[in-house]
């Protein structure tokens, strides 16, 4: 039996629901369970309220080692807490409790992608990330593979055209350029930043011009705890922000009424490009702040 000295001795084996889950390289991908599920107690440091707070919360998809059963990380997709309200409270005990207990944490704070839709498409795309990633890192030596990131490899998309087969973003853009041909849209062209707050999470926006100057704005913002995507979090952000415009472009009908000006728009992102010296290598997007 594997015996843990580290913090993540607090973490349980996680045994198998009624239902099979889906394994993938070597990883089991659990879905829907609480935080109480895996930690074997109460970890040092944290109170009886942080605890009893997080305990009950649940995680979109927990992936475990095929073999031990142990979590590797957990995902969270949730919609995004008013700052200062209960829920955000209940999320930092929770960043606090895995912490303690040695569990990686990915939140993604969406208000479109749902969990039980949206959570396990995540999950694997990220389990094979972080494996690509490794696999570069031992074949260093060889800088064809290594110049060439997960994100960024170039294949043949299920549409029939050559792209990003990595971009979580791709299929949402061709749903774009669809709808733009069948005169539903008035720009075919899905368009985006993305950014990482110093200190805090990365952010990734997405965007499609509905009507004439009025947008569909999708917002994404993902913290990685003690845990490394296997791509740039802010760019995955991005694509999981076209994502959301996406699903929303399968639907127009009650779009309309939630549009936003193209002017009001452009000045958010104003906004956010004079906040540049509280970003990571600042503001890359200026060229989107032009009238």
């Amino acid at each position: 039996m594997m015996t843990s000295t580290g913090s993540d001795a607090w973490l349980r084996p996680l045994t198998a629901g009624p239902e099979p889950a889906p394994t993938r390289a070597g990883q089991v991908v659990h879905a829907e369970r609480r935080l109480g599920e895996l930690v074997t107690g109460r970890p040092p440091g944290i109170t009886g309220h942080q605890w009893s707070s997080a305990i009950r919360e649940a995680f979109a998809h927990v992936v475990c080692d095929a073999g031990t059963g142990l979590p590797v990380f957990a995902v969270a997709v949730v919609p995004p807490a008013p700052a200062g309200s209960p829920q955000q409270r209940v999320e930092r005990a929770t960043n606090a409790v895995c912490a303690a207990a040695g569990l990686p944490l990915l939140r993604i704070e969406t208000s479109t992608l749902r969990p039980a839709e949206h959570g396990r498409r995540i999950a694997e795309y990220v389990i094979d990330a972080r494996r690509y990633a490794v696999g570069v890192d031992a074949d260093g030596e060889d800088a064809g593979t290594a110049s060439v990131g997960f994100r960024d490899i170039v294949g043949r998309l299920p549409d029939g055209r050559e792209g990003h087969v990595n971009d979580l973003g791709a299929l949402a853009r061709a749903a774009a350029v669809q709808a733009y041909v069948g005169r539903d849209l008035a720009d075919p062209i899905v368009r985006g930043l993305h950014v990482r707050w110093r200190g805090g999470p990365a952010e990734g926006w997405s965007w499609v011009e509905v009507r004439p100057g009025r947008c569909l704005v999708e917002r994404v913002r993902i913290t990685e705890q003690r845990f490394s995507c296997g791509v740039d979090g802010a760019r995955l952000a991005e694509d999981l922000a076209a994502a959301a415009v996406g699903e929303r472009l399968r639907d127009l009908t009650g779009v309309a009424t939630d549009l936003t000006g193209r002017d009001e728009l452009r000045g958010a992102i104003v906004a956010l490009r004079d906040r540049g010296d509280e970003l990571v290598n600042g503001f890359a997007f200026a060229h989107l702040c032009a009238d």
